[in-house]
């Protein structure tokens, strides 16, 4: 049942049912310039609220640079949070750093997640999370200080691959980058490196077919996979990178009205519908919109970057980062290429 387990939870690298009492704050490693909280005197952050396609009410932070002039257009960038995370967690940073580099960015609470909506919590919903990110394009197309013509879209980790499946339907989506992408669908159907056979997986799909009957006659809720909330003696290596992030002060954050055993577990019923989720499927008609795929050199997800970029057609990037593991990339400051993404967005968003 492990392995079953295994294959509910890759996307955020746990296996169910784990536990001892490790304390956070010796887990915690800052090291790298991990800077997740990071705040700056030189950006304006406002809370704004928009509508997806659903009618469902999205909540992002909306970042603009101090002194804007707001007489002119300036390029856009949305940016997505890791898969089970919030816009608290990776996507503030980014937002906030390019910024600074003059770009008018938002960050958002993929619906069902943080403080966007969505019931039940925790639902897993790979249209509705695309639609998010063409949503959050079109608040951004709206505003007049954003030129509408001149928007791009940053994927990190899980919302790397919704904002891909976004990108091949949406064409205003004009430069496309993704960090530390995690095919949701393909980690969920195959594993890390096709780890899960098609036995396993008939079997995780019974499962949560199961549990959604349960449910629909008044069982309570489950929640699956996400980050252990404790680790063990024997917990593997992807287990103790995401909870270094997710469980301890360096990451951590509990959306209101959540607990922090809810945090980052996606409900057992709804997960099947990864199952189902192919964003690589059309990805070289994004052609000539450029794509930039950023990875560490030491990712466990590395080849989902790799893959989405043999498969799409050109202008089209890999780089790969040395020493870096998939988690660094959420906030390690002193190994994110802030440079590269900066250069990557200046010169396909002129203003």
């Amino acid at each position: 049942m492990k392995e079953l387990a295994l294959g509910l939870a890759l996307m955020l690298g746990s296996v169910s049912g784990l536990a001892i009492g490790t304390s956070p704050a010796l887990a915690q490693d800052l090291s790298n310039g991990a800077d997740n909280f990071y705040r700056s005197d030189r950006v304006v952050v406002e809370k704004i609220t928009f509508e997806n396609k659903f009618g469902m009410k999205v909540v992002g932070n909306l970042f603009t640079p101090q002194g804007l002039d707001r007489s002119a257009q300036t390029p856009g960038i949305v940016v997505g949070h890791p898969m089970g995370a919030t816009k608290e967690q990776s996507a503030n940073l980014y937002a906030t750093k390019l910024a600074e580099q003059g770009f008018v960015t938002l960050s958002f609470d993929l619906s069902f997640w943080g403080e966007s909506e969505g019931q039940p919590r925790n639902t897993v919903a790979p249209e509705i999370y695309a639609d998010d990110f063409s949503a959050a394009v079109d608040f951004l197309s709206t505003q007049p200080f954003v030129n509408k013509d001149n928007i791009g879209v940053l994927g990190i980790c899980g919302s790397g691959s919704f904002a891909l499946s976004a990108a091949q339907i949406d064409p205003r989506m004009k430069a496309i980058a993704t960090v530390s992408m995690y095919d949701m669908g393909a980690a969920n159907r195959d594993g890390l490196r096709k780890g899960v056979s098609v036995e396993q997986r008939k079997e995780m799909l019974k499962v949560a077919a199961q549990q959604r009957l349960a449910e629909y006659q008044g069982a309570e809720i489950k929640l699956t996979g996400g980050t252990v909330d404790e680790l063990k003696a024997d917990s593997n290596a992807i287990e103790r990178e995401f909870y270094d992030f997710y469980r301890t002060p360096r990451g951590e954050f509990t959306p209101k009205g959540q607990t922090p055993l809810q945090t980052t577990h996606p409900t057992l019923s709804s997960n099947a519908a990864f199952m189902n989720f192919y964003p690589f499927a059309q990805i070289e008609t994004i052609s000539p919109r450029p794509l930039l795929f950023i990875a560490g050199e030491q990712a466990h997800s590395i080849e989902f970057s790799e893959n989405a970029y043999e498969r799409a057609s050109e202008p089209k990037e890999l780089v790969i980062i040395p020493g870096a593991g998939h988690v660094d990339l959420y906030d390690r400051v002193n190994l994110i290429p802030f440079d590269k993404l900066t250069a990557f967005f200046r010169g396909n968003l002129s203003s």
